[in-house]
């Protein structure tokens, strides 16, 4: 083997190991852009499944999948574009923008805590107009797609800001923004189609008599005895079916509360964060203090306990936040966004 070659192989060699080292590198750096986009993930993954509510169920899974499909378009075809643009245009509008967005979950996360002590109209009301069901199929999921435009600008401003600390290569940020637009499409909507088929498994599971023979493919025949494994089986199975047809109701409200506390947290974090950079770090430092006297308090937990009471914190304050935004929103930005349209229609 020549000389030449040896050295050809050694080059490939090398390129694959660098390669690879920055395959996980991005995969890394994703992993942690997306971790720090969880309260808004975990809200879109609480807000989807209303807008199959009421529909027949055999169009619940299509309309998660236009309105996957949708969220998808707006992370890839708009907003990351528009991400790297503004990275490379304009860098020092990231933090002011992600800052905008922030306050935008806190409001939402505000709006959501007074809707449960005040109930009142629904503010992203619209779901509920009349309609044939494909008339009302296509609202809800034009409905969806447009939340979740909102929410996936913040999903990628996110991870914008999160790469742009941690590597200045225009593809790399490309790379790694692709990765978690598709990663959180894929698992926010995965987990709302399971929500959302739950209750029917669990309706099918509570009426099935003989659930190894239905696992099987095999018809039960009329008047026939259930088998061994069947007759073990049964009263298992129809607990967990009647289980999951109680349980979902709950677990829904217990996800969106989540969702809700995790905006909050977020949003707070954000804007804690956005005034440290400007050089208002009063705020941080006295989040800081109170998680670092937690965590003295409670030293065999003191990691956790430092987090706990950090996240916390950010989630009061993105509650006060939300709190002053809410009179503003309902009493000057939606009058005149509602001006706006009107008068839009009219001149259409």
């Amino acid at each position: 083997m020549s000389v030449g070659l040896i050295a050809l192989i050694d080059d490939v060699v090398g390129l694959a190991k660098i390669a690879a080292a920055s395959l996980d590198d991005a995969a890394g750096q994703a992993a942690r852009a997306g971790a720090k986009a969880a309260g808004v993930v975990v809200d879109d993954a609480a807000v989807t499944p209303r807008y199959v509510v009421g529909l027949a169920a055999n169009r619940e899974l299509p309309i998660v999948g236009k309105i996957a499909l949708g969220s998808l378009k707006n992370k890839l075809l708009y907003l990351l574009p528009a991400a790297l643009a503004l990275s490379l245009l304009a860098p020092w509008a990231i933090t002011p923008l992600l800052m905008l967005g922030g306050a935008f979950l806190c409001y939402e996360g505000a709006e959501k805590v007074y809707e449960a002590i005040w109930p009142h109209d629904d503010h992203q009301g619209g779901v509920q107009a009349a309609g044939t069901p494909a008339e009302l199929e296509d609202r809800r999921v034009k409905g969806a797609i447009q939340t979740d435009l909102i929410l996936s600008a913040e999903i990628m401003a996110i991870t914008l800001s999160t790469v742009a600390e941690e590597t200045s290569s225009f593809w790399m940020q490309a790379f790694i923004l692709a990765i978690v637009g598709i990663g959180i499409t894929v698992a926010v909507y995965g987990a709302v189609a399971l929500i959302v088929k739950a209750d029917d498994a669990g309706l099918s599971l509570a009426q099935n008599a003989s659930p190894v023979s239905s696992l099987l493919g095999m018809r039960d025949t009329a008047g026939a005895q259930p088998g061994g494994a069947d007759r073990a089986l049964s009263p298992v199975t129809r607990g967990l079916g009647r289980g999951l047809v109680i349980g979902m109701p709950y677990f829904l409200k217990a996800l969106a509360m989540v969702g809700t506390a995790a905006m909050l947290w977020v949003g707070g974090g954000i804007i804690i964060h956005g005034l440290e950079e400007f050089g208002l770090s009063g705020i941080g430092h006295a989040v800081h203090g109170i998680a670092e006297a937690a965590a003295h308090a409670l030293p065999a937990m003191a990691a956790a306990v430092e987090w706990l009471v950090a996240a916390a914190a950010a989630g009061v304050f993105g509650l006060i936040v939300g709190a002053l935004l809410i009179p503003l929103v309902h009493n000057v930005a939606m009058p005149v966004v509602a001006k706006f349209r009107g008068a839009k229609k009219e001149h259409a």
